[in-house]
């Protein structure tokens, strides 16, 4: 059993000063794939390089302060990679890729389209050459598990108000057409297939203060996917909005995996 979890914690820095150390040692969780770290390992403290019980790898961007994602593993992976072979994404640490026996762990942080159209179609441009990588990997019979801040709601059930966001980015239709092609390759929602009337959110706008998180006005941006051939070992698929210190909040999936 091998019980996964995944985090944007909106600067891991940030986040350790309020209690991510505390919370990785007590979330009993065999990987912690974070996005959006906005740091470089040699800014980092030797408590989140190297936490009791687990080893860490790391991706970040070019930019300083920006992007980044880690992988916070109990099992060593056999082989780490970073990126997705194209310099247009790769130079801002979106991916990183850890193989282990049973499954291939892609640890991903997509990008948010709200800064205009060209961040848009840098976004869907993104989409398709992850999942033309995902689908070479399906192709040649690897089991995949894909975590992170997709930055799309996929269906109206997966965010408060969509009828007021229909052409906000994050519920455009091209978005949600764009991650709908993920599910027609193969790989599987855990929460919707586990939840599927479930409402349930994993990031609030800190716009107003809080108070969308306190009324549950959110939305469901970030999925852990597993290939079809792991659906029959999904055991549970949960969000975990009680854990505090991001916008987001912590989702997982526990599989019937070695």
């Amino acid at each position: 059993m091998v019980r996964i979890i995944s985090w944007n914690v909106n600067g891991i820095r940030a986040a350790a000063r309020k209690g991510f150390g505390d919370w990785l040692a007590n979330c009993n969780a065999d990987m912690v794939c974070v996005q959006e770290t906005k740091a470089r390992p040699e800014q980092l403290s030797a408590e989140l390089l190297t936490p009791p019980g687990y080893s860490s790898a790391w991706c970040s961007a070019e930019k300083a302060g920006y992007s980044g994602v880690a992988t916070f593993s109990r099992r060593e992976p056999s082989v780490i990679r970073r990126g997705i072979g194209d310099p247009r994404f790769d130079s801002e640490g979106r991916v990183l890729i850890s193989e282990y026996s049973d499954f291939t762990l892609y640890n991903v942080y997509f990008p948010s389209g709200n800064r205009g159209p060209e961040r848009v179609a840098y976004k869907l441009d993104f989409y398709q050459q992850f999942l033309a990588t995902v689908a070479s990997e399906l192709a040649a019979g690897r089991s995949l598990v894909v975590v992170g801040d997709v930055n799309t709601a996929y269906a109206a059930i997966d965010l408060a108000r969509p009828r007021e966001n229909v052409r906000t980015s994050g519920f455009m239709p091209e978005e949600r057409a764009a991650l709908g092609q993920f599910w027609a390759a193969g790989l599987v929602d855990t929460f919707r297939d586990r939840h599927p009337e479930r409402v349930a959110y994993s990031w609030w706008s800190m716009r107003t203060g809080g108070q969308t998180r306190i009324g549950n006005t959110g939305w469901r941006l970030d999925y852990v996917l597993v290939s079809s051939d792991l659906r029959s070992k999904i055991l549970s698929a949960e969000i975990h909005p009680e854990v505090l210190g991001s916008d987001h909040c912590p989702v997982s999936v526990t599989l019937d995996v070695l």
